[in-house]
């Protein structure tokens, strides 16, 4: 197996069906669940669905580079979204993490070996390689806390 495809399989496995790490994954913690307890602010925690949105946009933002776009995403902006206010609006925000995670995955699994080791659009940014690693750890640590939020919310 090449390297692409492992990286590719370790973000498909944290975004969308994965149980080896977590024994979860995005798409399992968050399909069912509705947009109230998604947006139910807990003390000064972040909410589900904030923690969400702000995967997505690095998830959306690293895609668009794959596709060959600009890297747009700033930091200071990955949790600027505005509020979630229906299940409509839930349902389709999640309708569009999934879709631009099997794209990025898709995408991965594509890339020629020897790109993974090139920048990632500047060298300050690091390879192709950190910049995916980087993201499916990023996922890893708010799954955690979106898993950890939930059962707080729901018991």
């Amino acid at each position: 197996m090449q390297n692409t495809e492992t990286l590719a399989n370790r973000l498909k496995e944290v975004l969308l069906d994965g149980l080896w790490i977590a024994n979860t994954n995005f798409k399992a913690q968050l399909t069912d669940l509705d947009w109230s307890v998604a947006t139910t602010q807990r003390d000064n925690l972040n909410t589900i669905a904030l923690l969400a949105q702000h995967v997505h946009y690095y998830v959306n933002g690293v895609k668009n580079v794959f596709e060959g776009g600009t890297l747009d995403i700033k930091d200071k902006f990955s949790f600027d979204f505005p509020p979630i206010e229906s299940q409509t609006a839930w349902t389709t925000f999640l309708k569009r993490f999934w879709e631009d995670s099997e794209a990025l995955v898709e995408l991965i699994m594509k890339l020629p070996e020897q790109q993974l080791y090139q920048p990632f659009v500047d060298i300050k940014y690091g390879s192709y390689e950190r910049n995916i690693e980087g993201l499916i750890e990023h996922a890893y640590y708010h799954l955690g806390q979106i898993s950890l939020l939930k059962k707080m919310l729901l018991k």
